[in-house]
């Protein structure tokens, strides 16, 4: 350690803490005035002879010149700073892990000191080891260093954040990154999973059931080029080259039907580089062939009582009060193998008839993915004919098929063209070419037109969503019909299911009689403010889908808007036998009385059978048990997770650059707690 006048200190090049702050080093200039300096300096000779370079400690440093300023402080007064030798210490490495652990730096400085010291070594996985960080980590900082300019120049500033940031850096392409910047420059409250879309867009991710399929070595021999997001997963790396992707899967998945179809003698196997089929059975015009339950085996009843054995064998397990207690029962494992038998039961219980051999040759399958990349046959047949079982009072089937209607099969003559597609004269219809462009060009008038009277706008908007007749066109894309439900059936109802009942009988149905749609405009515009208001309210209620497509996940802006209303959906369901409790383990409806009475609630019903507990459960959350005032306040307000509208939490800004640490440096054996505090404080705040 020596004493060095402040005088005879610079700044060192080396210090990778480069940005001031001078509303920070204000505040550290007083403190140090007060208490003087706690923690030493970090420097190095410096070529002018008698001067020293600040590696470690420039704000404090700059804190104590505003010091001199006030006159406060001599000029020459004397600073204990560590002296490094350079030939010994890189100092831009010493500057770095000082700043580092302290995690004083701005990203951005982060960034520009990782990429000093790989221009000097060329190691990424050595300049991690030397600082105790992950190689992937140090190459994601360098990532940052190589974003565009405009964007780093953002960063360094503050005018992003570090997720915004590593977003960008999704991929090495400037001419993307600024593509995607600009456009997100605007927009209000950009998140990082926006960005990152938008930058992937015309990609496949790197688990997408495509790239699964092909490999990434296959795909890189081809040529296919990958962008790494080294922020995220191998998951979220990019195939960029879209076209090679899919020429590998496509040779790959049609090999694979060739062989089934030799394999399983049907007409046709058509792979489908999807995880599902729906597009393509529209495009080859096929129907799903529907083979009846067949007649229960005597393998199947047997293995159904077997099953219905265990299952009661499990149930005296679950009824049994030791058993409970009994470290030796894995009751865990015991919900499992009930679930799963029960599942199995069902199966077994409604078997599928067998294709007849008749129909072999006349039906055929798709070969699709799985999100795994793995290729599968999908269960159902489909056919270009329609192909069904008739069965008679004996119980015996027959096989029927008859062609399937294709194309305009009515005998009578094309209708005559319509006024406004025959050229003038009236002799000759125009080309439908030259129809079709007109017909662009007389809507494009007929919109600009409509953007002078928003009134008719909405009117028009409005009728369109509402007019219920679906086969008369309405002259717009606008639409809105009910969504195709996931679950039908005897579903079990909510105090929702009639008010939208109610709200249906209460709308004005007046102008619903006309039969012309231009008449039924015109009656509908004659409705007052109120009425019109009423018909939006319910058409857009009713075509609220209830699920994101075939996954199990809510839409997010059903949430927002959940939010935004404040539902209580306690006051319209609460959970029944029939809706949930009998749908779930025991385990689960025992988990549900922990979260409203702790585990003391939950033991008085440990040792019911499950449907009685099920029983229970619903006069508890429906208030009508006896039990405690809190707690019978808590089962009133209890709901599922999956019956909460409840807005997702995404990833925060950044912590603030200056952060309250403690435990910086270790005092010494004779320091006083009050020095400690003095020295946790100063090193907290000073880099």
């Amino acid at each position: 350690m020596q004493l060095i006048p402040l005088s005879k200190l610079d700044q060192s090049e080396d210090n990778v803490c480069k940005r001031p702050n001078p509303e920070f080093e204000e505040r550290l200039s007083f403190d140090i005035e007060a208490r003087g300096v706690l923690q030493n300096l970090i420097v190095a000779k410096a070529k002018k002879r008698g001067r020293f370079e600040v590696i470690g400690g420039g704000k404090r440093m700059r804190a104590m010149h505003r010091i001199v300023e006030r006159g406060a402080m001599d000029a020459d007064f004397e600073v204990p700073c560590l002296v490094i030798d350079r030939r010994e210490h890189n100092a831009s490495e010493v500057s770095l892990a000082e700043n580092f652990q302290r995690l004083q730096m701005t990203p951005a400085e982060e960034c520009q000191a990782f990429q000093h010291f790989i221009k000097e070594d060329g190691d990424t996985a050595a300049v991690a080891k030397r600082f105790g960080l992950t190689q992937r980590f140090v190459e994601g900082r360098l990532r940052l260093a190589n974003l565009a300019g405009p964007i780093f120049e953002a960063l360094a500033a503050g005018d992003i954040t570090l997720d915004l940031a590593k977003a960008y850096a999704a991929t090495d392409q400037h001419e993307v990154q600024i593509r995607v910047f600009e456009q997100m420059r605007h927009a209000w409250n950009p998140s990082a999973d926006a960005i990152r879309r938008m930058i992937a867009d015309g990609s496949l991710r790197g688990n997408d059931p495509i790239a699964l399929l092909v490999g990434e070595d296959a795909y890189v021999a081809a040529g296919g080029k990958i962008e790494r997001d080294l922020f995220s997963e191998a998951a979220d790396d990019r195939w960029v080259d879209v076209e090679i992707a899919h020429q590998l899967a496509g040779a790959k998945m049609e090999a694979e039907a060739e062989r089934l179809a030799a394999e399983t003698g049907l007409a046709w196997i058509n792979p489908v580089a999807s995880t599902n089929s729906w597009h393509a059975r529209s495009e080859l015009n096929v129907g799903p062939v529907r083979l009846p339950a067949a007649p229960l085996s005597e393998e199947a009843r047997a293995r159904i009582d077997t099953i219905d054995a265990r299952i009661d064998e499990i149930n005296e397990i679950f009824e049994d009060e030791s058993a409970q207690e009994d470290e030796s029962v894995d009751l865990d494992k015991l919900e499992t193998e009930y679930d799963t038998l029960s599942t199995e039961r069902d199966e077994l219980n409604n078997p599928v008839r067998e294709l007849p051999e008749e129909w072999r040759g006349e039906v055929g399958r798709f070969l699709i993915l799985t999100n795994k990349g793995e290729m599968v046959l999908e269960s159902d047949y489909y056919s270009e004919k329609r192909l069904s079982f008739e069965q008679d009072e004996d119980g015996n089937v027959t096989a029927t098929s008859e062609e399937r209607p294709t194309g305009n099969t009515s005998s009578t003559p094309p209708r005559p063209a319509t006024p406004e597609a025959v050229a003038p004269g009236g002799d000759k219809p125009i080309s439908a070419k030259l129809f079709d462009e007109l017909s662009v060009q007389r809507r494009n008038i007929l919109a600009a037109s409509l953007l002078g009277d928003p009134g008719l706008a909405l009117d028009y908007a409005i009728f369109a969503l509402c007019d219920d007749r679906s086969y008369e066109s309405k002259g717009t894309s606008l639409k809105a019909g009910k969504p195709q439900d996931p679950a039908y059936g005897d579903i079990p109802q909510s105090a929702a299911e009639g008010i939208l009942a109610a709200a249906a009988d209460a709308l004005d149905k007046s102008w619903h009689e006309p039969k012309m749609v231009t008449d039924r405009f015109l009656a509908f515009r004659e409705l007052d403010d109120e009425a019109k208001a009423a018909w939006l309210s319910y058409v857009v209620a009713v075509s609220l889908e209830a699920k994101k497509g075939y996954n199990s996940e809510y839409h997010p802006i059903h949430a927002v808007l959940g939010s935004i209303l404040d539902v209580d959906v306690a006051a319209m369901w609460r959970p029944t036998s029939e809706n949930l409790f009998d749908r779930i383990n025991k385990t689960s409806c025992l988990a549900a009385l922990t979260d409203i009475g702790g585990s003391e609630l939950a033991a008085r019903y440990a040792a019911s059978k499950k449907a009685d507990l099920s029983k229970t459960c619903e006069k508890i959350f429906s208030g009508d048990a006896i039990v405690e005032e809190e707690v019978k306040e808590r089962a009133l307000a209890w709901l599922p997770e999956a019956m909460k509208f409840e807005v997702p939490v995404t990833a925060g800004a950044d912590e603030p650059e200056e952060q309250v640490e403690d435990h910086e440096n270790e005092a010494d054996d004779d320091t006083t707690s009050e020095d400690l505090e003095d020295v946790d404080e100063e090193a907290a705040v000073d880099a």
